[in-house]
């Protein structure tokens, strides 16, 4: 589109008076109003909110400059939609060279780099730069580093079109921003500032970790990660309050002149204890503290160097980042993975970092999105705020309201929720301001610009009243308090936050210790009852960590209990034959109820859950959605029907943890069943958007939760169910179904350069098979009948014919393995039982048929969007066509499968090695020709109609 008449006129207004616009005398203010403000208004933005929305949801923040450092300030202008951060603009009077200056670009890097923002622009109307803002900035960065686009004012005219379709409003609703972004998302060098942060502070960690070890010998390993911990937490919490304006900029790098850092460091700590409270600064004992004082790590010694390498690493022009503008949930992803390791003591009382056992268990941390985050308190707690259909609660029933998260880890969603219990209060607040913002009790307070704001007593009162978390690890607790604490301190000024110390003669920040607990959420006293238990040592009771929930919270328990419990749990799988001896498991296994041997933690947290919840209370939590499918959560699902209203079950679209394969649904509970309570289904995307499938009657699953909780298909798929389940067999009837075997420890020495004999197997995983196709491995084990080894199962192997079908994949994928080949667990084994009268390739194409895969996908697996895992017991749940071979018409299609089958068993290989680019293709052309004479001669088996082979083929 071209260019509109208001940007043209201000082109033409810059260009007759440019040399007065490029003097001194004109200064940024002015531009901003008289050019900036109108540019980005002909880009659809509400540049002076004269839609008068609520301060979250105002299209453009024009941000009040905080002092930060000599030169620096918050960025000019952050544009948001649906109140998140889109993109940051920093404005620069004329005089400054945009293109060529290397410190207004350095400057905008670094905010929208730490804010986590794809893209951002540099511009002074004569001039505008767009830069990539995911590429780490340095110090000695020439101004063009990262810039992707830019045009002079003259230019305006001309690329316009190509600026309206990354920064208009109307398309970054159409998500042209968010492809644009994407587009350029692999450019090498690009470090995003939650993957540097993470790598700074695991850096400080080795260093401290090292260097108290090295100076204090006595230390235990225990008391080295509390030392460890607490000093990193007390750096990072002091450097963003500088950053914030509440401390005064430089505090701690004045601390690393000269020498004695140590020593001074921990006179700014005690200065701070004064100031601030909040536990994180505890070093005596005081009236009225519930937690015991940190008499440790001032009796320490530490080296200079360390800390002044650490504390430089903390300022320009060795840090990027800027922590005015790092987001809670960037410091919250940070400390998440942080707290996957841990330090260990060497004999020699050295300091190594590696992972927990029970990360290195689960395959890594993985932080909920926040997209996640912000659903599940907005379906718990925001509903208990504010009623559908309803007026907000009366601020008294506000204060009553008790939020938890039994497994808080580094305090996402107790961060949300407070920001959720803010924003609610501010705005009814905000609906009376002359009552509100007046008196000793005033709530309110008006910032630059007119924005009401909470005055720091209401947040400290609101967060000590709503807010409760658990945790087994020490550290997470105390990360979880940090989190919370510089949440308090967010958009304060250091002279605000300065006038309520001295109104109130009190410290700025509260205690947490009575709100967020270090415990065991599932492991109670009586875990000692039983007699064996007193044969524990003290590392194992500390291991244990239990806890009892009515007396760390008892003001909750007089009240009925928590009116909102959520979180993301930990998924850890227990083994059903360690409950025989093991403490921990035998413990759980008498204290919570499961079946089918699916012994999971977040199991546990669902029935915990109920126990500790009000009897008005919510529940949701986000966990693996095999819940809704396997037999061994019969029982659970049995629960959620018969004794809570089951609201809702929302899947998300494709894997929402990076790195972990794993598909996931938020369960939404409540405690007192409802009649005629409808279950809504539906899938939930990652910008917060909700699909809904369905709502379904509860009382339609009373009978049915030992099958899997699904909404109901659309009346085609339906009639496609109808038509194959119309068959009497189920493919586990006639098949057996074997998860194969891990041989990592025989696998590992087979390969030593030792020939091959008879007795070695090849090995394959998923990466060796395709659909009709099974590539040789370079892995072997040895196997001998004669000797013990790891493979108990070895009759599963050693038939002459099997299929190898995969567990991870987009769709079933299942190929032929007629040598006698071992495989890892990666892989399922399927083999005819003796009853099977059909030859194994006939299976074999039922199997990789879009027929069987279109049932699989819409009635056994609970999402649509991918398979994270082929699930053996829901496989043999598809059910098999009737075929009787006595019946010579029948013979003919079973072998006219067979030498489809054959025909594919010898095209794919031949198609994958063929480097030739046109037999290649004529290739291809035979593989789809036999594909689709498979489908047809299994639609034929089934008996579909062709308005249900479009449906499928359609699907």
């Amino acid at each position: 589109m071209p260019a509109p008449d208001a940007v043209l006129k201000l082109c033409e207004t810059f260009a007759e008076h440019r040399e007065h616009f490029r003097s001194g005398n004109y200064n940024e203010f002015q531009l901003r109003k008289q050019f900036l403000d109108p540019l980005f208004e002909a880009l659809g933005w509400d540049m002076a909110n004269s839609q008068g929305l609520a301060p979250q949801y105002r299209d453009v923040i024009h941000e009040d400059a905080i002092k930060i450092g000599p030169h620096v300030k918050a960025p000019d202008y952050a544009f948001t939609l649906h109140g998140q951060r889109k993109f940051f603009l920093e404005a620069k009077k004329p005089s400054v060279n945009i293109k060529g200056d290397v410190a207004p670009a350095y400057q905008l890097r670094r905010y929208a780099w730490s804010a986590k923002l794809p893209l951002s622009i540099l511009s002074d109307f004569e001039e505008f730069a767009i830069y990539d803002t995911r590429i780490k900035p340095a110090p000695g960065d020439p101004s063009s580093k990262a810039r992707v686009f830019y045009c002079t004012y003259d230019q305006y005219a001309e690329k316009w079109d190509e600026i309206a379709a990354i920064f208009s409003r109307d398309a970054i609703l159409k998500g042209s921003f968010d492809k644009y972004a994407d587009s350029a998302k692999k450019k090498k060098g690009t470090a995003e500032v939650d993957t540097a942060f993470l790598e700074e502070i695991e850096r400080w960690r080795d260093l401290l970790a090292r260097n108290f070890a090295l100076r204090n010998p006595t230390l235990n390993v225990r008391d080295l990660n509390f030392a460890v911990q607490k000093t990193i937490d007390r750096l990072v919490f002091l450097r963003i309050c500088e950053d914030r304006g509440t401390e005064d900029y430089g505090r701690l790098r004045i601390v690393a002149n000269g020498t004695q850092t140590y020593p001074r460091l921990l006179e700014l700590f005690r200065a701070a204890d004064a100031r601030y409270n909040s536990g994180l600064f505890h070093f005596s004992k005081e009236k009225g503290q519930a937690e015991e004082p940190d008499t440790l790590t001032p009796n320490l010694a530490l080296d200079d160097k360390t800390l002044k390498d650490i504390i430089a690493h903390l300022y320009y022009p060795d840090s990027p980042y800027e922590f005015s503008v790092l987001p809670a949930d960037i410091l919250g992803s940070v400390y998440e993975r942080f707290l996957g390791k841990t330090i260990r003591l060497t004999d020699g009382h050295q300091a190594k970092i590696e992972e927990k056992p029970e990360v290195r268990k689960a395959g890594g941390v993985y932080y909920t999105p926040s997209y996640i985050v912000d659903y599940i308190v907005q379906n718990t707690l925001g509903k208990l705020l504010t009623p559908e259909t309803e007026k907000p609660i009366p601020l008294a029933d506000a204060a009553k309201l008790k939020v938890v998260d039994p497994a808080c880890g580094s305090g996402s969603f107790l961060i949300v929720a407070y920001q959720y219990l803010l924003d609610w209060h501010r705005d009814r607040y905000a609906d009376n301001p002359e009552r509100w913002s007046k008196g000793k009790t005033a709530t309110l307070y008006q910032a630059k610009g007119g924005e009401w704001r909470l005055t720091t007593a209401e947040k400290k009162r609101i967060l000590l009243n709503n807010i409760h978390g658990v945790d087994v690890d020490a550290a997470a607790v105390e990360v979880t308090k940090l989190s919370l604490l510089l949440k308090v301190l967010e958009g304060e000024t250091g002279e605000i936050a300065q006038r309520d110390f001295l109104k109130e003669r009190e410290r700025i920040l509260p205690d947490l210790a009575n709100n967020i607990k270090c415990g065991n959420s599932l492991i109670g006293p009586n875990f000692y009852d039983a007699p064996e238990m007193d044969l524990l040592d003290d590392e194992a009771r500390y291991r244990v960590n239990v806890f009892d929930w009515e007396s760390g919270f008892p003001e909750v328990f007089k009240q009925g209990g928590f009116d909102c419990v959520i979180g993301n749990p930990p998924y850890v799988q227990l083994s059903m034959e360690k409950f025989k001896d093991d403490s921990i498991t035998s413990y759980l296994k008498r204290a919570f109820s499961f079946s089918g041997g699916r012994a999971n933690t977040f199991a546990f947290f669902f029935e915990q859950s109920r126990k500790i919840a009000a009897q008005q209370g919510k529940v949701s939590f986000i966990v693996p959605n095999t819940l809704l499918t396997q037999e061994g959560y019969e029982e659970l699902r049995k629960r959620f029907v018969h004794e809570t209203i089951l609201e809702q079950l929302i899947q998300s679209k494709g894997q929402i943890f990076v790195g972990a394969v794993v598909e996931t649904v938020i369960v939404l509970l409540g405690k007192t069943i409802i009649p005629d309570h409808e279950v809504q289904f539906g899938w939930i995307s990652p910008d917060g958007s909700i699909e809904e499938q369905a709502r379904v009657p509860q009382i339609e699953f009373l009978k049915n939760y030992k099958c899997a909780f699904a909404a109901p298909a659309d009346e085609g798929a339906s009639r496609v169910k109808s038509r194959m389940e119309a068959a009497v067999s189920q493919m586990g009837d006639l098949l057996n179904f074997n998860q194969a075997i891990a041989l990592k420890h025989d696998r590992a020495s087979c390969l030593d350069g030792s020939p091959l004999t008879s007795h070695h197997k090849m090995v394959l995983d998923g990466r060796h098979i395709g659909r009709f196709l099974t590539e040789d491995s370079q892995n072997y084990f040895k196997f001998d009948l004669a000797k013990i080894h790891s493979c108990k199962r070895e009759d599963i192997f050693l038939l002459d014919e099997k299929i190898f079908m995969r567990r991870v994949g987009d769709r079933i994928i299942a190929t032929l393995d007629d040598r006698q080949r071992f495989a890892l667990n990666t892989l399922v084994v399927v083999s005819p039982k003796p009853e099977c009268v059909w030859g194994i390739r006939f299976i074999l194409g039922v199997l990789n048929s879009k027929l069987v895969n279109f049932y699989y996908v819409t009635f056994l697996k609970s999402s649509k969007k991918v398979f994270s895992e082929i699930q053996a017991r829901q496989t043999q749940q598809i059910p098999l066509p009737e075929l009787n071979l006595a019946n010579s018409a029948n013979v003919e299609k079973h072998d006219r499968m067979v030498s489809l089958v054959d025909r594919m068993l010898a095209l794919v290989p031949k198609r994958r090695a063929e480097a030739n680019p046109q037999a290649a293709a004529q290739l291809d052309a035979q593989i789809s020709a036999t594909d689709r004479q498979i489908d047809r001669l299994v639609y034929d088996l089934y008996g579909l109609t062709e308005e249900e082979i479009a449906l499928v083929e359609g699907a």
